[in-house]
């Protein structure tokens, strides 16, 4: 075609050639455009008013429920508080009170703590387990007992890792694990509550926490007896017999035993019937203010320095000897409370994540991951390069849930923290303090850490709507 429109000739009249015009070169670019969305088509009798109608109640319960709230807790957030719940002076004072008032800063210190820990450890755990489950016989079984804490109320975990938590050994599980697991590893005895009897004590300087030495010096030959009190012969501590006279040996000996049977009677400073031998002290030989030798009481109360055959020797009790045995971890004093929260919370939640990611690992192609063994990988490299970027996505979702879930923490932290006495004020988070100053009508101050942990959870749910749309392109 020509410029005008009109054919063009291949050849000219004397059978030269013609050059042909590029019709593509002459013609305007095209512009893409995005095509039209086709209009939806009605049901018949479907009016547009009519839709309003219906949804209407719906509006009108959801801002009374959520927006009506929400912009007064803005507001009153803006005043300050006065005795019976008033309102005072317009400001930032409440907000300012969040991050310079020390309880709230320990409210923040500990979201900050569960916001780095829980959450991630949620996911591990949830991807341990989710592996554990395909490699178990009885997987089904296996996946039931995690996900069962997810079905018991937060009060009733609350209520149990209080009693888990308990100080004592006879009453709280974690210790009494805790305290048999040391046991078997030292054989330390401790008896806190001897000390030198009454008829010696002049013999002896220190006192229980810094042990006891003897004023006088022995010699090996005659035996040297170390009569103490206080021992709790009503209950006394188990694998304990009667004490004997001690043997003459060669080296410097003696004997170590409670010197008061129940009952009473005897004579103080002599083993009389009944009375204890006290296995595992420890005493030590002293010569010009050096510890020379050490030995141990054994069960019939004796100890002995078989290489000690000769000179004076000042006798001497470490305070060891008089220190309480180990009795476990205070979980919930003010060091371990809020990691022992977090762990009553994994219990709870380690289930979940192992469920939402052991179905991830069930839609991987096994053809993916059996190419990577006959390529050699490892089964560790498997896993690291072909599994997890795989379960990316239902890791991202996992860890957001437990984010948005971990920034309102409350009922566990509560209950938990109610038990614990005086240290369950180092457990509290924003939650908690929200419903405590709203308790002792602080409005104001509670509404602005509402406030704060709604601007909190705002990029966590940005994060979530943005995934939910990838997921529906």
């Amino acid at each position: 075609m020509t410029e005008t429109g009109e054919p063009a000739l291949a050849t000219a009249a004397a059978g030269s050639p013609v050059p042909v015009a590029d019709p593509a070169r002459h013609q305007p670019e095209k512009t893409t455009k995005r095509p039209k969305r086709p209009k939806r088509d009605r049901p018949p009798g479907e009016r547009s008013w009519l839709a309003g109608v219906f949804l209407f109640p719906a509006v009108v319960l959801l801002a009374g429920v959520v927006l009506y709230p929400l912009i007064y807790s803005i507001v009153r957030s803006l005043f300050t508080d006065k005795p019976g719940g008033g309102s005072g002076s317009f400001g930032l004072h409440n907000y300012k009170t969040i991050f310079t008032d020390h309880s709230t800063l320990v409210a923040v210190k500990n979201n900050i703590i569960w916001l780095v820990a829980a959450p991630t450890l949620v996911t591990i755990l949830g991807l341990v387990f989710a592996v554990l489950s395909e490699h178990v016989r009885w997987a089904t079984v296996f996946k039931t007992v995690l996900f069962v804490p997810m079905a018991i109320s937060g009060l009733a975990v609350g209520v149990t890792f209080a009693l888990i938590y308990a100080d004592q050994p006879s009453r709280g599980l974690a210790n009494t694990v805790t305290v048999g697991i040391h046991d078997l590893f030292s054989s330390q005895t401790g008896y806190p509550n001897l000390h030198i009897a009454t008829a010696e004590a002049a013999n002896y300087t220190g006192n229980p926490s810094t042990g006891f030495t003897s004023k006088k010096t022995f010699s090996p030959g005659s035996p040297a007896l170390v009569p103490l009190v206080g021992l709790d012969i009503v209950h006394p501590p188990s694998g304990l017999t009667q004490a004997k006279q001690p043997a003459n040996g060669p080296g410097l000996s003696g004997a170590v035993w409670n010197d008061f049977a129940l009952g009473g009677g005897g004579k103080p400073g002599r083993i009389d019937p009944k009375e204890l031998a006290l296995k595992g002290v420890k005493v030590q030989a002293v010569r010009n203010g050096s510890v020379v030798a050490t030995a141990t009481v054994d069960q019939n109360g004796d100890f002995d320095f078989p290489s000690l055959t000769s000179g004076s020797y000042q006798l001497q009790l470490p305070g060891s000897d008089f220190q309480k045995p180990f009795g476990g971890f205070s979980w919930l004093g003010p060091n371990l409370i809020t990691p022992a929260i977090i762990a009553s919370y994994l219990w709870i939640f380690s289930g979940f994540a192992m469920v939402l990611l052991a179905a991830g690992m069930a839609a991987i192609p096994r053809d993916a991951l059996e190419a990577a063994r006959i390529d050699g990988a490892t089964e560790w490299q498997v896993f690291r390069k072909v599994t997890v970027p795989l379960l990316a996505p239902v890791l991202t979702v996992v860890f957001v849930t437990m984010i948005i879930n971990v920034i309102k923490v409350f009922d566990v932290v509560y209950i938990i923290s109610q038990t614990a006495g005086q240290s369950g004020k180092d457990a509290n988070v924003l939650a908690v303090d929200l419903y405590t100053d709203y308790g002792t009508q602080q409005y104001g101050l509670a509404s602005a850490i509402g406030v704060v942990l709604v601007l909190v959870l705002l990029p966590a749910m940005a994060l979530n709507i943005r995934r939910f749309r990838r997921g529906e392109q």
